[in-house]
């Protein structure tokens, strides 16, 4: 199928469905499901964005705004990972254990409004890398709507592109754990300064960006644009400065560039 055959697929599908919770990060993909869905639902169609320590308040934020933009209902749960059993130890299986509990959340709220269907964003290009997170979607049976109908991150942003959704061209987002190595505790102060050296990064102008934490070293991947900024001496010297104040001691820049789970890289093959 084309691209517009897989979204005339898609909406369809979605329309089809009695009720349906989609949860809504605020993200490239979960932003283009909640807005199909809602085209197709109308008001049978609400969103579940799940707060805790791991997650940016400007993201939250965006996510707020854009239930109000469009006129969707929005549902905010408190999903505290570290809270977890085992979570803050960083597991391997980190990602299965969050989603688990996140689903847990966002079925019971569809459950008290009668509501038979819950969505996640994921897409085929989710398929290639170790994501855990995936075998709880599947054991709670949560529908993946874009992987079903075989929709690339490249597909989704032209989509969302034509729909006029302003995160056409918004970075790549995984919660902050994903900074850390497995088996590196995650503590809501690190969390902290990994959000705080992301935002000084996002407000110098760097559109996709990671820190990862490795203890006393900060290691920044970004991509071409990213790099260009660091040709400033100025830039450089006001970035270590300011890490430092966050609690690291080194600042590294990464010569691979930004990648998605790059963390992963450490696992046995």
């Amino acid at each position: 199928m084309t691209t517009h055959e897989k979204y005339d697929a898609l909406k369809a599908y979605l329309g089809g469905l009695s009720g349906l919770a989609v949860a809504f990060s605020g993200g490239v993909d979960s932003t283009f499901l909640l807005k199909t869905a809602h085209d197709a639902l109308g008001d049978r169609v609400f969103a579940v964005t799940a707060r805790s320590c791991s997650f940016p308040e400007r993201e939250l934020n965006e996510a707020r705004a854009f239930c109000a933009e469009i006129g969707v209902e929005h549902v905010i749960v408190d999903s505290e990972e570290l809270e977890i059993e085992g979570f803050s130890h960083n597991p391997k299986n980190r990602c299965y254990l969050c989603k688990n509990e996140l689903f847990t959340k966002i079925w019971e709220t569809a459950r008290e409004r009668g509501v038979e269907y819950v969505a996640e964003g994921s897409n085929t290009d989710d398929d290639g890398d170790y994501r855990p997170g995936l075998q709880a979607v599947a054991e709670q049976g949560v529908l993946s709507p874009l992987r079903k109908f075989e929709l690339s991150k490249a597909e989704i942003r032209e989509l969302s592109q034509e729909l006029g959704l302003d995160t056409w061209d918004k970075q790549s987002f995984a919660c902050l754990s994903s900074r850390f190595p497995y088996g590196e505790d995650i503590t809501k102060e690190r969390l902290t300064a990994i959000d705080r050296a992301e935002q000084l990064l996002l407000d110098l102008g760097m559109k996709q960006v990671r820190v990862r934490y490795h203890g006393e070293v900060a290691r920044i991947e970004t991509d071409d644009a990213g790099y260009k900024l660091f040709n400033s001496k100025i830039i450089r010297k006001n970035v270590y400065n300011q890490f430092k104040d966050f609690g690291f001691t080194y600042v590294a820049l990464d010569l691979m560039g930004y990648r998605t789970g790059s963390m992963n890289e450490t696992l046995d093959a």
